[in-house]
């Protein structure tokens, strides 16, 4: 497996899979799926796009962008998506290296998550593996596909 950055022929698998995290309902904050066009554009707007690509497939993505902007513009935040049938393989862990390294090449000094669902025990376990740091967490901060509010904790690591 590779990871690498985005090509616009990746796009309809990219958007399959983030389309499938939106709609299960348990990790993006996001509630409507993305057309194609969309996602060309959302994608395209990111400081840093990458994909997770397995025999010729993708696999995974993930999305990297300033967490705020001016004085806190050196802050990055991410976003990881991995196809459900390829979940367990350890592709969201080499997302998340490739991440971190990419930030830091940007000149980004610091990866910031502001919204770790705390159900989602398999992020939870490799970011805390990973050296994240947990913040803190906010009762509620987050509203599941079964319309159920879930806590969110926050994580950051130093780059």
């Amino acid at each position: 497996m590779t990871v690498r950055q985005y090509q616009e022929a990746d796009l309809p698998a990219m958007t399959q899979i983030w389309n499938q995290v939106v709609t299960e309902g348990n990790a993006f904050p996001q509630r409507e799926c993305l057309t194609l066009a969309e996602a060309a554009r959302f994608f395209g707007s990111q400081s840093f796009c990458g994909v997770a690509e397995a025999d010729g497939e993708i696999v995974g993505l993930y999305i990297l962008h300033p967490n705020n902007v001016g004085r806190c513009g050196h802050i990055a935040n991410a976003s990881y998506a991995v196809r459900q049938k390829e979940r367990g393989k350890h592709i969201g862990e080499q997302l998340v290296r490739h991440c971190l390294t990419q930030a830091g090449k940007l000149g980004f000094r610091i990866l910031q998550f502001n919204a770790v669902v705390a159900s989602n025990l398999g992020a939870i376990a490799l970011y805390e593996r990973l050296g994240f740091v947990r913040l803190g967490t906010v009762p509620g901060g987050f509203l599941n596909g079964k319309n159920q509010y879930e806590d969110i904790i926050l994580f950051y690591h130093t780059l």
